[in-house]
């Protein structure tokens, strides 16, 4: 399980990477963090279960986070042209 938590961290910090060359400096840093957090996750050798419970709670976060961001924070119809 520590092996797909690196595989996470390689995908978000290829996320990262290419934010940062697309000029998207915000995103970029908040991918750069999420790099980090599963990197050290990876090596503490935790129990499947720890793993599973700490993926629960992210995906939690990250859903209540990103349904607040497009409910309330994105404005209709800007197509951003």
């Amino acid at each position: 399980m520590d092996r797909m938590y690196r595989v996470l961290a390689f995908w978000t910090g290829i996320f990262s990477v290419m934010f940062y060359l697309g000029h998207m400096h915000t995103t970029s840093l908040i991918f750069l963090g999420q790099t980090g957090f599963f990197a050290l996750l990876s090596y503490l050798k935790l129990s499947e279960r720890m793993y599973i419970y700490i993926f629960g709670a992210y995906l939690t976060v990250f859903f209540a986070g990103f349904t607040y961001w497009t409910t309330f924070m994105m404005v209709p119809g800007a197509g951003g042209h």
